[in-house]
């Protein structure tokens, strides 16, 4: 039997999911698990996106390599896609989600440009990542938080801590 929840933090890069996951990790005790560390880690790729400069995950590889984790409980996943991993694995999904302005900033800072560069803040825009956490898990698991300010952070750490802590004593 799981006793600690499973947490996904997913969004368009550049929303402040590490920045959340790490510190979510410090205060819970949870598991943090940043996907493209753990792919770069074990080389789990296949190929390389000459389009976008970047490796191509080997998404079965990834999910082979999580699964018992995941099983065991009480991980934070911070990834920016969602519907590779199994609907199982969640018990909460958090898109999160950040201004345009500061998301171009953000990008723009981590060395951006071009085409990597409209593409991730036109998903931003269109709302993709949610969409996407939308069909690949249950409504009523994926919650949007903004994501704008050092106070947005904050307050998004307190709100889930707390539903953490509430799921705990539901499930224990």
């Amino acid at each position: 039997m799981i006793r600690r929840p499973n947490i996904l933090l997913t969004g368009t890069p550049g929303v402040g999911k590490t920045t959340l996951g790490k510190e979510l990790a410090k205060r819970t005790g949870l598991t943090y698990i940043n996907v493209g560390e753990l792919a770069q880690e074990g080389q789990l790729y296949d190929g390389f996106d000459e389009e976008y400069q970047c490796p191509v995950l080997d998404e079965d590889r990834v999910v082979d390599e999580l699964d018992e984790s995941m099983e065991e409980g009480g991980v934070i996943v911070d990834y920016h896609g969602c519907d590779l991993f199994p609907e199982r694995w969640f018990h909460i999904v958090f898109v999160l989600r950040t201004d345009n302005a500061q998301l171009y900033t953000r990008l723009e800072n981590r060395g951006y440009t071009g085409k990597k560069l409209q593409d991730n803040v036109q998903c931003e825009i269109f709302q993709i990542i949610y969409e996407e956490a939308m069909e690949a898990y249950q409504h009523e698991i994926v919650h949007q938080l903004q994501n704008n300010t050092p106070e947005d952070l904050e307050q998004n750490l307190e709100q889930i801590i707390q539903w953490t802590e509430q799921w705990m004593k539901d499930h224990n």
